[in-house]
C-alpha cells in the first residue's frame, strides 16, 4: 500500500490551519481583554471563557447533524467558514453590542465547519489504511500551525498595539482560509456531497430546507447572546444536553448488528473520558494565559517578550515540531506490531498530561523566594501536555470516522466535540479555582499570587494520572468491543 497521502489532504490542511490561525488567534485574547479592558472580575471572565468554549464545541454537535443529514461536509463547511469570518469583523467593531455578537457568529460558524472539516478528511482514508491515523496526525499539523501563528500575531497585536486590531487581524484569516478551501474543493469529486437530495424540498410549500436551515441559524444569536448574560443557565444545559446525546447514541446502537454496535458503544465511552483531557488541557487559554502573564519570567537575552503572545504561541508551536514525529511514528510501530491500540493512546494522553502539570508544579515549588518560573521550565511541561494532546486529538478524530456507522460520522463528530465542550465549560470552573484575589492582583507581586497556582496545578496532575491509570484498566475490553478496528 503506497504511504503517500491523498493530495486532497493538502487542501483540508491549508483551509483548516487559516481557519484555526483565526480561532485561536481571537482565542487568545478573550480573557485577557474581559479582565484587562471590560473591568470584569476573574470568576466572571473565566466564566464568560468557559461559556464560550462550551458554546463554539456544543454548535458541532448540530452542525454535524445537519450536515449528514442535508447539507453535506461542503455546504457546510462554507457556510460555517462565512459565519465565522462575520463574527470577527464585528469583534473589530469597537462598540459594547459587538462583543458578545461577535462571538455569537463564531461559535454558530464553528458548529458548522469545526466537525465537517474532519469529517471530510476521514473520506480519504478507507477505514483500516494505517496511513488514517497518521494523515489526521498531519491534518493536526496544520490545524496548530495556524494557531501557533494566530496566537504569537494576534496575541501581539491585540496586547500591544489595539485589541480590536487584534480581533480584525483573526477575521482577515479566516476570510483567506474560506477562499483556500472554494477554489480547491473541485478536486473533492463527489466527497463531501450530501448523502441525500432533500435540500431543495420546500417546507410548508414555500421555504427550501437548505434557506431554513440558514435561516434558523441566525434565529440562533440572540439566543447565544442572552446565555452570555445567564452564564450560570449553562451547568443545567450541558448537563441536559449531556444525556440526550448520549442516549441517542445508545439508541441509535441498539439499532445494530452486535460488531458494529459495540464499535459504537467504544467510540461513545472514549468520547466521554475525553471530557476530563480537555478540562485540565483547557487551562492554557484561561488560568496559565494569567499565570503567564504574572509568574513566568519572559525575559530571555535581555529582552520581555509579551506573555500573551508566547504562552499562545507555546502549545501549538509544539504540536507542529511533534505532529511530524507522530505522524512518522505511528505507522513505524505498526510495522513492527507494536502501536499502541486507540485506547491505549488515550490513556498514555492523561500521563502525559499529568507529567506536564507536574513540572509546572516542581518549578513553582523551586521559585516560590522569587514568585517567577523560569520559561524554559514553562515550556517543558508544555512539551509532556502536547505530547499528550498528540495521543488523544488527531488519534479520536480519526476514531470517530474508523467506529461511526457511515451515516452518523458527522454526528458523532459533533459528539465529540461537544463532550470536549462540556471539558472546556469544566475548565473554566477548574480555573477559577486558581483566581486571585484582588488586592494581591492589585499589589502585582508575584511571590503572592505564586502559592495559589501552584496548589490547582498539583491537583490537576494527580487527578489526571489516576484517570490514566483507570482507563489502562479497561483498554482490553475497549480493544474487544473494536474488534477490527485498532
Amino acid at each position: 500500500m503506497t504511504t503517500k497521502h491523498p493530495k486532497q489532504l493538502y487542501l483540508l490542511f491549508f483551509t483548516e490551519m487559516w481557519e484555526r490561525f483565526s480561532f485561536y488567534g481571537m482565542k487568545a485574547l478573550l480573557l485577557a481583554y474581559m479582565v484587562t479592558q471590560l473591568n470584569f472580575d476573574e470568576p466572571k471572565g473565566y466564566a464568560i471563557l468557559g461559556a464560550y468554549s462550551a458554546l463554539v464545541y456544543t454548535m458541532p454537535m448540530f452542525g454535524g447533524m445537519l450536515a449528514d443529514k442535508f447539507l453535506g461536509y461542503r455546504r457546510a463547511i462554507i457556510f460555517g467558514g462565512i459565519m465565522m469570518a462575520i463574527g470577527h469583523i464585528v469583534l473589530a467593531i469597537p462598540q459594547d453590542w459587538s462583543f458578545f455578537y461577535g462571538m455569537a457568529f463564531i461559535i454558530c460558524g464553528n458548529g458548522f465547519f469545526k466537525p465537517n472539516i474532519s469529517s471530510l478528511v476521514g473520506t480519504l482514508y478507507e477505514n483500516n489504511d494505517p496511513r488514517k491515523d497518521s494523515g489526521f496526525s498531519l491534518f493536526y499539523m496544520g490545524i496548530n500551525v495556524g494557531a501557533a501563528l494566530g496566537g504569537l500575531l494576534c496575541g501581539y497585536v491585540g496586547q500591544q498595539i489595539n485589541w480590536h486590531y487584534g480581533f480584525g487581524l483573526a477575521g482577515i484569516f479566516m476570510v483567506l482560509g474560506l477562499i483556500v478551501f472554494i477554489i480547491g474543493k473541485s478536486s473533492l469529486k463527489e466527497k463531501g456531497l450530501p448523502l441525500t437530495n432533500k435540500l431543495n424540498e420546500k417546507v410548508a410549500g414555500f421555504i427550501k430546507i437548505e434557506y431554513l436551515i440558514y435561516l434558523l441559524t441566525l434565529v440562533v444569536l440572540p439566543v447565544i447572546v442572552t446565555l452570555f448574560n445567564y452564564y450560570e443557565a449553562l451547568d443545567s444545559i450541558m448537563l441536559v444536553l449531556a444525556v440526550i446525546s448520549v442516549a441517542y447514541i445508545l439508541y441509535v446502537a441498539s439499532k445494530l448488528e452486535k460488531v458494529a454496535k459495540f464499535k459504537l458503544l467504544s467510540a461513545l465511552i472514549m468520547v466521554v473520558v475525553s471530557t476530563f483531557f480537555w478540562a485540565f488541557y483547557e487551562q492554557n487559554a484561561g488560568s496559565l494565559n494569567l499565570f503567564a502573564m504574572r509568574n513566568v519570567d519572559m525575559h530571555v537575552f535581555g529582552l520581555e517578550l509579551p506573555a500573551l503572545s508566547v504562552n499562545n504561541f507555546l502549545p501549538p508551536a509544539w504540536v507542529v515540531a511533534l505532529s511530524l514525529l507522530f505522524a512518522a511514528l505511528w505507522p513505524w510501530l505498526n510495522k513492527r506490531g507494536w502501536e499502541p491500540s486507540t485506547p491505549a493512546k488515550f490513556a498514555l494522553s492523561f500521563i502525559f498530561v499529568a507529567m506536564g502539570f507536574f513540572t509546572f508544579y516542581l518549578a513553582c515549588q523551586a521559585s516560590l523566594d522569587h514568585g517567577l518560573i523560569p520559561l524554559v521550565a514553562f515550556a517543558g511541561g508544555y512539551f509532556f501536555i502536547i505530547c499528550g494532546e498528540m495521543c488523544i486529538s488527531p488519534v479520536g478524530l480519526s476514531m470517530i470516522t474508523k467506529l461511526s456507522p457511515v451515516n452518523i460520522v458527522g454526528l458523532m463528530m459533533g459528539i465529540f466535540f461537544f463532550f470536549t465542550a462540556i471539558g472546556e465549560f469544566l475548565a473554566g470552573k477548574i480555573g477559577a479555582l486558581m483566581s486571585i484575589p484582588k488586592n494581591i492582583v492589585e499589589a502585582n507581586n508575584p511571590v503572592l499570587s505564586l502559592p495559589y497556582y501552584a496548589s490547582v496545578l498539583l491537583q490537576i496532575s494527580i487527578y489526571s494520572a489516576g484517570i490514566g491509570v483507570l482507563i489502562f484498566f479497561l483498554v482490553p475490553v475497549l480493544k474487544k468491543w473494536m474488534a477490527d478496528i485498532r
